[in-house]
């Protein structure tokens, strides 16, 4: 650790050429970029690395410009201080921020699926005042799915949630396993836990609900990338409301990535076919989207 700083876990996948950052989204870990990974390292080199209280990484309190200085320290131990941040959902955030931040050095951003819940006048044809409520709702579910303790048989059952998410959506599942397995730590008192801790997780995500995306969006000068899941995420079970309130956002979402990029030229939307879990079930998809943006 250096100063508020520390030093991230991170997986080499080698490669030459313009060197990447790869990011991955709340509560999950590097091995997201396992399928991605090599196929972006035919043209780049590829670092990934776990998040501040994610993964391998050490625990640390959660704000926004230590998190960022996390990523300039491991680029430059890397000797990669002019790589692209290649990130998707909170990782998309975070590679935008970068790339604010040091526009000298970094040559734009790539956010996959990095949009946040929006706000409620993005959803399409609903009431805002509705949705504001059931956002709430939203984030209460995200915020529990964070931090988890486990009991005896909780990582059991924790891995039987991954091999029916592999069922439903396709996903290999030894790259789930994987991911939770990196996630699991067994903490000084002897409980399992979930990386990020609750305290972590609460800050992290109050972090991302102060950021407006589209106008970090607008601030960037240099080429972005926005890459948006075609597909809906699964439905949450006793929520009626969930999958129209989605269908909605996507209507919303489309129509201001849209207008985004005929107002900005050095902005691309790519359509991926997959659904938030891009990088799991259709990395070649994810994949072939950066390399014709890098290039």
């Amino acid at each position: 650790m250096t100063g508020d700083r520390i030093a991230l876990a991170v997986h080499d996948h080698g490669g030459e050429g313009t060197p990447l950052l790869l990011l991955h989204g709340a509560g999950r870990t590097l091995t997201d970029w396992a399928a991605v990974a090599p196929l972006l390292a035919a043209r780049h080199r590829v670092l990934a690395v776990d998040l501040r209280g994610h993964g391998l990484s050490p625990s640390a309190p959660w704000n926004l410009p230590a998190v960022l200085g996390d990523l300039e320290e491991v680029l430059a131990v890397h000797g990669m201080a002019g790589a692209l941040p290649v990130g998707h959902s909170l990782g998309g955030l975070l590679a935008v921020l970068y790339a604010l931040e040091h526009p000298d050095v970094t040559p734009g951003a790539v956010n996959l699926d990095g949009f946040g819940w929006g706000r409620p006048d993005q959803y399409v044809g609903l009431d805002p005042d509705q949705v504001a409520q059931h956002l709430t709702d939203v984030r209460k579910l995200s915020a529990a799915g964070l931090g988890r303790e486990l009991s005896a048989d909780g990582l059991k059952d924790l891995l039987a949630e991954q091999r029916a998410m592999s069922d439903q959506l396709g996903i290999p599942y030894e790259l789930l396993e994987a991911g939770v397995l990196r996630s699991v730590r067994t903490r000084d008192d002897g409980v399992l836990e979930v990386r990020p801790g609750r305290e972590e997780a609460v800050r992290m995500l109050a972090a991302m609900d102060a950021l407006d995306p589209f106008a970090l969006f607008r601030r960037m000068t240099a080429p972005l990338l926005l890459g948006r899941a075609q597909r809906p995420v699964p439905s949450v079970p006793g929520l009626d409301w969930f999958d129209p309130m989605m269908a909605a956002y996507a209507k919303g979402l489309a129509r201001d990535l849209a207008a985004l990029a005929e107002e900005r030229p050095g902005v691309t939307v790519a359509e991926i076919d997959a659904t938030h879990a891009m990088l799991l079930e259709n990395p070649r998809a994810v994949a072939e989207a950066v390399l014709a943006f890098t290039s």
